[in-house]
């Protein structure tokens, strides 16, 4: 609840003229700006520079891509990467900024050399190769600010690796299930190195944990739903519903509970669900469409409300959410 406008309400309610109620704002240090907020601000800054840095140099390379020689532009590259970490090993301000930074360079510098030499390996080895060197990085610094696109680049490989071992389309048949299988497993084992109960080890926060929560979930989600419209119904349905209630049941529990993943993973299961029931009703033929879709639409209303209601209710339980009557 906003304390600001609790004050006002009791003031309200108390009858204490304006004078008193400025007593009151100042007395509660709301006249004041949130205690850290410039230290939050400029942090945030030196975070949005630094990967505005790092995103400007690729693309300031690609735009004078004729203009330097293959030498320059592995110097270039380089260059960038050890002054980032230089940066960052020397000054403990900068550490997070400056290593996003390196971690963009060192992206950078695996796409010009798989441009430049053409070694023949596919995307996802080059993004693999990216998470891994940038991992020992991610660890030292131990901050979201590198945990959270470390991630993005650790499902990018694992989404190209589906993509490469499934004859290079985005397909999906019965034969493929122990490639999306692994695939899937292996987003679980990211987000769940990045899950709280890694942080004592990797340092990662709550949205590191969050991006490849959400990340995982999209590639199951697609994936699941490419196999129910096959026909037959590929296991890749099944498989990704059983993955989905398997993450529901382990972030319900207390230790675990993420209210954010949790919603993520209930809403990806609704919508299986509810896609799985609209197969079911629109295969065979029938008569009235508008009575199906009726069905199909209350179906999907009430799924959505138990969802938020049981998750509601866990919150509460494990004393995430404050109830409404201890809010007043």
């Amino acid at each position: 609840m906003n304390t600001r406008l609790a004050l006002y309400d009791l003031a309200r309610r108390h009858g204490v003229p304006p004078g008193g109620v400025a007593v009151l704002v100042r007395e509660a240090g709301l006249d004041q700006p949130p205690a850290g907020l410039q230290r939050g601000l400029w942090r945030g800054v030196a975070v949005l520079a630094a990967a505005l840095v790092g995103l400007g140099l690729i693309l300031w390379l690609a735009a004078n891509w004729d203009t330097l020689g293959r030498l320059g532009r592995f110097a270039l590259l380089q260059s960038v990467v050890g002054v980032a970490c230089l940066a960052a090993a020397l000054r403990p301000a900068l550490r997070a900024p400056a290593a996003l930074a390196a971690l963009l360079g060192i992206g950078g510098l695996f796409a010009y050399f798989g441009q430049t030499y053409q070694t023949g390996a596919d995307a996802w080895q080059l993004f693999a190769l990216w998470a891994v060197l940038a991992l020992p990085l991610a660890l030292a610094v131990r901050s979201d600010v590198l945990w959270a696109p470390w991630a993005l680049v650790a499902l990018t490989a694992i989404a190209l690796w589906t993509f490469a071992h499934t004859g290079h389309r985005w397909r999906v048949t019965p034969q493929d299930v122990g490639t999306f299988g692994t695939a899937w497993i292996a987003a679980g084992l990211v987000a769940a190195a990045l899950s709280p109960a890694g942080s004592r080890w990797t340092g990662a926060g709550p949205w590191a944990f969050r991006t490849a929560v959400s990340l995982g979930v999209v590639a199951v989600v697609a994936g699941a739903l490419g196999a129910l419209f096959r026909s037959p119904i590929a296991p890749h349905f099944w498989l990704g519903t059983a993955l989905l209630a398997a993450a529901g049941a382990v972030l319900a529990q207390r230790r675990t509970f993420d209210i954010f993943a949790l919603s993520v993973v209930a809403l990806a299961l609704d919508t299986l669900l509810v896609a799985g029931l609209a197969r079911l009703l629109f295969e065979g033929a029938g008569s009235d469409p508008f009575g199906r879709m009726l069905l199909i639409g209350l179906a999907a209303a009430g799924l959505l409300a138990a969802s938020v209601q049981f998750i509601l209710r866990l919150a509460r339980t494990h004393g995430s959410v404050p109830r409404a009557e201890d809010s007043e």
